[in-house]
């Protein structure tokens, strides 16, 4: 098995908790007390979505392609 890259938002959750979201993986969440529980949590979210999606006979999203950056706006 090759290992793939997918991209990580890790923010404030509104409990204190922190979210760890997947953008390429719609509705792929999870949650952690600090950033390294939150990040062990969204690779077995990642997972277990990537391994609904074989099941189903999908292609999981295509990691290479993937930029993640940010932008600066004056707020």
């Amino acid at each position: 098995m090759q290992k793939h890259l997918y991209p990580v938002l890790i923010r404030p959750g509104e409990t204190g908790k922190l979210i760890a979201e997947c953008p390429l993986l719609e509705g792929c969440l999870s949650q952690g007390e600090n950033v390294k529980e939150a990040l062990e949590n969204i690779r077995e979210a990642v997972e277990l979505c990537i391994e609904v999606m074989l099941e189903r006979g999908e292609t999981p999203p295509e990691t290479a392609n993937t930029l993640l950056s940010q932008v600066a706006v004056d707020v």
